[in-house]
């Protein structure tokens, strides 16, 4: 279930890795790298001074490539694959920037209503001129007076009184895709109540695009209002239920986050690629800069940061595809049931968009670092990758609300009875003031580690324990989430390791054993700080000052040979140049 790897032990799991995807997905992957190597970067500065036909003759070019095609059912000339290689075409594209973005707007928020919640009659009219490019799509959720909090919207919508159409009202805002959108799924109020979506058409009267936005970064992608004044929409073309427009927009944000975390790892891998390059070719002193330590230490955080993410995604996309592929498809709830199985790892969703969006900012920090002065200049791409960034920690939700709903979720899980949750974390207190205890070896090439991330477990439920009746501060909250996150990521990097190792080459599994160990020592410190920061919320006196040394006794991760395993990561990303842990090809 969702949420349970906090109350069950890390060792034996089994998880999707790249490593699983057999060799028709990779060729996927290949099709969708290319393109953006030779097609979009190389016209990106194009793009990114609004020449938006080219950037819709890019998209109609993706489409002939089939690469609007993953989440899309076969009966309507899809490809119906699964959520990991879906996840894959969003990494490969995450370089291009902002097209990734109007991209991303297309294939997920834009097209995945429809797919999800459309009769069989919106389907027919409008999947095909999604899929084939003739047609882009927007999403249009977020008002100018309502961010966070879209069901608190003002956009309304009235039946006609011939029953018709529904007239809507209201404005959008920051939407992307806006300038050369043909469809729009807005989200209006039916009487100003019942919250509820529509599939409303540029053409349809009305509607029109309010200028476009001057953007601190994604300047190659179209963003803008969109203004809707007694809008005539067909009534059939409601989207779902009356009423159940929140399950549409909360469904397809879960996701979109998860395709977000994707990517911001394709884009991290971008920057890295950069700044390893540079760290290759430029001298100082009279030695390449990626010989010097200062640097040396950036090359090999930053590739631990982006394995980490790399193993998230696509665990978490594991997750939803074991959950997928158990379904009924001929029963008539198939639909709601596939919904459920989403919607079952919200919280998993929610942990990935952080975790890959704040680890992107890291990187293209660092990779901006590399380059010194020159990465402040627009000729290099770096200075893009820093620009573009910025907006993902508040895309697909802000991480402090998606923050706030890692815990949450699992409170309601908890007082459902889906978990024994307060009883765990009451055991886990009561445990906390014995000795320090000793533990069996762990066995495996990576046991140890993963015994670790059980005892960070049993930290954080002692954690919960102590600081049960403030939980529902939002502070205590999000120190909560970054511990969750932590082990979460800490845990799938280890057991992605384990997986991986045995079929590894002597010098792949070195590289292995080092990024695990650079992984855990920085999430370890991470999680000792978030874990401090809750106790210190939730306690005082001898109890605070008694829990602070559980925290900080059990947070310290042996990271032996630290040292050795970071020079040994930064010395392969600087002869490639670019990220080392690639399946075979790519």
């Amino acid at each position: 279930k969702g949420g349970e790897f906090l109350l069950t032990g890390a060792a034996g799991k089994r998880i999707f890795t790249p490593g699983d995807f057999p060799p028709d997905r990779r060729q996927i992957a290949w099709t969708a790298e290319e393109f953006v190597r030779k097609e979009v970067l190389p016209d990106l500065d194009r793009m990114e001074r609004r020449d938006f036909a080219l950037v819709v003759a890019k998209m109609r070019r993706c489409a002939g490539l089939g690469l609007f095609l993953a989440d899309v059912p076969e009966e309507y000339g899809g490809l119906d694959l699964d959520k990991a290689t879906s996840m894959l075409i969003a990494e490969k594209m995450g370089p291009s920037g902002s097209f990734s973005i109007t991209y991303s707007g297309q294939t997920g928020i834009g097209s995945l209503p429809l797919v999800y919640y459309g009769t069989e009659d919106q389907k027919k009219r409008y999947l095909g001129l999604l899929t084939s490019g003739e047609w882009i799509g927007a999403y249009c959720l977020t008002e100018p007076d309502c961010g966070s909090d879209p069901l608190s919207a003002r956009t309304t919508a009235r039946l006609s009184e011939d029953g018709r159409h529904f007239l809507l009202n209201g404005v959008k805002q920051f939407i992307t895709n806006a300038a050369f959108a043909d469809l729009f799924t807005v989200f209006a109020k039916i009487d100003g109540k019942r919250f509820s979506a529509f599939l409303v058409e540029r053409r349809f009267p009305g509607v029109s695009v309010g200028p476009e936005e001057e953007k601190m970064g994604l300047k190659g992608s179209s963003t803008a209002q969109v203004i809707l004044e007694d809008a005539a929409v067909p009534a059939e073309n409601l989207l779902g239920e009356a009423g159940k427009g929140h399950k549409i927009a909360f469904n397809v944000l879960n996701i979109g986050r998860l395709k977000l975390a994707a990517t911001v790892t394709g884009m991290a891998k971008g920057a890295f690629a950069e700044a390893a390059a540079y760290a290759g070719q430029r001298r100082q002193f009279g030695r390449v800069i990626g010989e010097f330590g200062a640097i040396r230490e950036k090359l090999a955080d930053m590739t631990a940061a982006i394995f980490s993410c790399e193993s998230v995604v696509y665990r978490v996309a594991g997750l939803l595809d074991d959950g997928i592929a158990t379904l009924p498809r001929s029963r008539a709830d198939s639909m709601d049931l596939y919904m459920k199985a989403i919607e079952e790892y919200a919280g998993e969703c929610a942990i990935a968009k952080v975790h890959c969006t704040e680890a992107l900012a890291y990187v293209v920090d660092e990779a901006v670092q590399v380059h010194g002065g020159y990465g402040y200049i627009r000729e290099y791409p770096v200075e893009r990758y820093y620009r573009d960034e910025r907006i993902n920690r508040i895309f697909e939700g802000t991480n402090e609300i998606n923050r706030l709903l890692i815990p949450t979720l699992l409170f309601r899980r908890a007082e459902g009875g889906e978990f024994d949750l307060r009883e765990k974390a009451a055991e886990a207190g009561a445990r906390a003031g014995e000795g320090k205890r000793g533990r069996a070896p762990g066995n495996g090439p990576f046991g140890e580690e993963l015994l670790f991330v059980d005892s960070l477990k049993q930290t954080f439920l002692a954690v919960l324990d102590a600081s049960w009746e403030a939980r529902e501060s939002q502070e205590v909250l999000l120190a909560l989430a970054d511990m969750i996150i932590g082990i979460f990521a800490m845990e799938t990097v280890a057991l992605r390791a384990e997986k991986e190792y045995a079929a590894a080459g002597m010098g792949e599994k070195d590289l292995l054993g080092a990024v695990v160990k650079v992984a855990l020592f920085s999430g370890a410190g991470r999680f000792q700080a978030a874990a401090s920061r809750c106790t210190a919320y939730a306690l005082s006196g001898d109890a605070l000052a008694s829990l602070l040394t559980l925290v900080s006794r059990r947070s310290v991760f042996p990271a032996d040979g630290l040292l050795e395993a970071k020079r040994l990561l930064a010395e392969a990303s600087r002869e490639d140049g670019r990220y080392v842990f690639r399946f075979h090809g790519s």
